[in-house]
């Protein structure tokens, strides 16, 4: 099943939301113990993801993906990014967050950016 890793972009009401309507789901928020620390590098973050196949949630839209197109340049691979709509209400980013949870394959996403919502 797909794991995520929310980023310090992200606040931590998704987080709380998640875990509060799907205890089962593996999610996870920068600066948690075993996650990387909160001043991680964007190109570290991507690595950690990778070594431990986490899905990256984030609001960065800015330098994000230039990243990720780097970290796949050098041969790297990645479980799969998606990157929140701030126009998206709380609910809606959950149970979106949920259905890629619950019915995507662990690769559907490799490699990948997703801009919620999905279409």
């Amino acid at each position: 099943m797909i794991k995520y890793l929310l980023d310090v972009n992200v606040g931590e009401n998704l987080r709380k939301g998640l875990r509060a309507r799907y205890p089962d789901m593996v999610v996870w928020r920068m600066g948690e113990p075993t996650t990387p620390p909160i001043d991680t590098q964007d190109p570290d973050i991507l690595l950690w993801c990778e070594a431990h196949d986490f899905t990256l949630v984030t609001n960065n839209r800015g330098s994000m993906p230039d990243h990720l197109r780097d970290h796949l340049a050098a041969g790297h691979h990645f479980p799969g990014m998606l990157i929140l709509n701030p126009k998206m209400s709380l609910a809606d980013t959950i149970e979106t967050l949920a259905l890629i949870w619950g019915v995507a394959r662990p690769d559907e996403y490799a490699d990948q950016i997703t801009y919620l919502p999905l279409r």
